[in-house]
């Protein structure tokens, strides 16, 4: 990692690898070892670099907040288009939280990281959830694709723009809605882990990862996705931007799904880690300071 970006981490933050089916894993962890623990996890087609500012606001409370890379993102090893499913995803972030002893885990997801990190921390591990603008289910019967799902399943088209030209992540700040929220060093720090063919596999598979019709392969652990949701009776909060054009406007299917939830509506776009990280920050103690409430 070049030390322009390390420069814009939070002071004492720890690099490592973690070694999964052979590959290696990229974690960055911060705070205090024997905090509580708290996963946050990013999606398509960030990396841990994400949450920066989040962990920076809570350095000084007893959390040890656990950064990793997917597997094909960031600084973790890259691993074949096809190798790219929801439920492989699910089972690295698993095999993550076993290796590193992890239980009672608060989870923070946006994007397929919400649905990857579910799956990954599983029911018996979770104890907290703050959720961010991500899905946590399966597609209704009928559903139309986004524009963005629609182009990621173009041939041709669709390789030329995402390996050719770099997309999304030339343009991350059109999803935002304060688009200079990611310009400058921001900008290039995500460009950055993708730069040539030989790493930049990774965000059209997983853009390909969301269905596109009930016979997908995503569907199914979408599903159950859902179950350890609706199943789940710990604190959970969610924090939300209203302006993001892929998934702002399912804002109301989240609530469903969490009606005890205390909801943070933003002006913020799809990452709103980089608009919006103290009212993250502050639904983070929230959940935590009621997991600990005496039952």
């Amino acid at each position: 990692m070049p030390h322009w970006i390390v420069e814009m981490l939070p002071t004492a933050t720890q690099r490592y690898s973690v070694e999964i089916d052979g590959r290696k894993m990229h974690v960055m962890e911060i705070g205090a070892p024997e905090g509580q623990p708290v996963l946050m996890l990013h999606g398509n087609p960030t990396w841990g670099f994400l949450y920066r500012d989040i962990a920076a606001q809570l350095l000084d409370d007893n959390v040890r907040i656990v950064l990793p890379d997917l597997f094909g993102l960031g600084f973790s090893d890259r691993i074949k288009p096809a190798e790219h499913t929801l439920a492989n995803h699910g089972g690295w972030i698993a095999a993550l939280l076993d290796t590193l002893e992890l239980q009672r885990v608060v989870f923070v997801g946006q994007d397929w990281g919400g649905a990857i990190g579910v799956l990954g921390v599983g029911q018996e591990r979770l104890a907290g959830l703050v959720v961010l603008n991500t899905v946590l289910g399966p597609p209704r019967e009928g559903f139309r694709p986004t524009a963005f799902h629609r182009l990621a399943q173009t041939p041709i088209i669709s390789h030329l723009l995402f390996r050719g030209f770099g997309f999304p992540q030339v343009a991350l700040w059109t999803a935002q809605g304060d688009r200079a929220s990611i310009r400058g060093k921001v900008a290039h720090a995500y460009r950055y882990p993708l730069r040539g063919l030989s790493n930049n596999a990774a965000p059209l598979a997983l853009a390909r990862m969301v269905p596109n019709s009930m016979k997908h392969p995503s569907v199914e652990p979408l599903r159950r996705c859902a179950d350890i949701i609706s199943a789940f009776e710990g604190p959970s909060a969610i924090v939300w931007g209203d302006k993001d054009p892929v998934l702002g406007k399912l804002i109301r299917r989240t609530q469903r799904a969490l009606p005890d939830a205390p909801c943070v509506r933003t002006e913020a776009g799809h990452f709103l880690q980089e608009e919006v990280p103290i009212p993250i920050a502050d639904a983070v103690r929230d959940v935590i300071s009621r997991l600990n409430q005496p039952a």
